[in-house]
């Protein structure tokens, strides 16, 4: 194996369930952008903490801040002040840290995870999403369109993404029983060449079970571009609703950082070259796996 062979990027975990975790506030809709009104200080620190596990992208807390979510769970107008302050925070984790990390702006979907069926119209899709990138593109490296249900909603999300002339990576959520179809139905490997035909450089499964990332990750091993995993540590997703809190939903109990690290080391086993986490997986899970990944030989790197 050459040593480019070696390379592996590793992403941050889960950084709204840690702001959650971390939080003395009750739950809200707005999730992880509630933590940057009331507790702006506890956003640096865990971007801070996974910085220090050994995650060589972070990604902007802009999760919850769509144009459709903050109308629904609190008001449009907190916009612009929820994307600055969600790059600042990062940018200054990155700055004290010292350490060579990009920032990754975050493009989600617009009205719920988890719910193709609540995606709006393709034009809405395409006009907001481009709203979100024209207020992160200055302050960020790449860009992650993630948590994508819906093959359409990723194109859209994909296409504004890639109108900013940065690197774009699309990473799908996929059915918990079948890695090998996004939670719409639809096959993984069809909307994974929609997003490369938009302007994917990079196409990742995330927030599923790390056994459907498993099998999600031997769908895309022959499409021919780089691809990646981070998976959640829910029991299930089925009983967050939109608009509801994430205290609904249940982290398991057999995913400590060694046991999720097995199933990253699976995923590079099948040709991925991004690995991270996402819900439930804490900074302890990021530094078991930098530790694993360099006793095996492999570079971490953030590109």
């Amino acid at each position: 194996m050459t040593q480019k062979q070696r390379q592996v990027v590793l992403l941050d975990g889960g950084t709204g369930q840690e702001l959650q975790r971390r939080s003395s506030r009750p739950a809200s809709p707005l999730w992880s952008s509630q933590v940057m009104l009331d507790e702006p200080h506890l956003v640096t620190a865990a971007h801070r903490d996974f910085i220090d596990a050994g995650a060589r992208v972070i990604i902007v807390n802009t999760y919850s801040t769509t144009p459709q979510r903050l109308t629904r769970d609190a008001d449009i107008k907190l916009f612009d002040a929820l994307h600055s302050a969600a790059l600042n925070a990062a940018a200054k984790a990155r700055e004290d840290s010292g350490r060579d990390v990009r920032l990754a702006g975050c493009l989600a979907p617009l009205m719920a995870s988890y719910r193709p069926d609540l995606a709006p119209d393709d034009a809405t899709c395409l006009r907001d999403y481009r709203r979100m990138v024209a207020a992160q593109a200055d302050g960020v490296d790449l860009f992650i369109c993630e948590t994508m249900s819906l093959a359409r909603e990723a194109c859209a999300a994909t296409s504004a993404a890639a109108e900013s002339n940065l690197p774009v990576w699309t990473a799908y959520t996929v059915d918990d029983a079948d890695g090998t179809l996004l939670r719409s139905g639809e096959s993984l490997v069809d909307a994974a060449r929609d997003a490369v035909a938009a302007g994917a450089d990079r196409v990742l499964v995330n927030c599923s079970s790390p056994e459907a990332v498993t099998a999600a990750m031997g769908a895309l091993a022959g499409l021919g571009v780089p691809f990646g995993g981070y998976a959640n540590g829910f029991t299930s997703v089925d009983a967050l609703k939109p608009g509801g809190t994430v205290d609904t939903l249940e982290a398991r109990t057999d995913l400590d950082p060694s046991a999720y690290a097995e199933y990253a080391f699976r995923w590079i086993e099948q040709g991925a070259s991004v690995v991270g986490g996402c819900c439930e997986v804490g900074p302890a899970h990021i530094a078991v796996l930098a530790e694993r990944l360099i006793a095996a030989g492999y570079a971490l790197v953030s590109s």
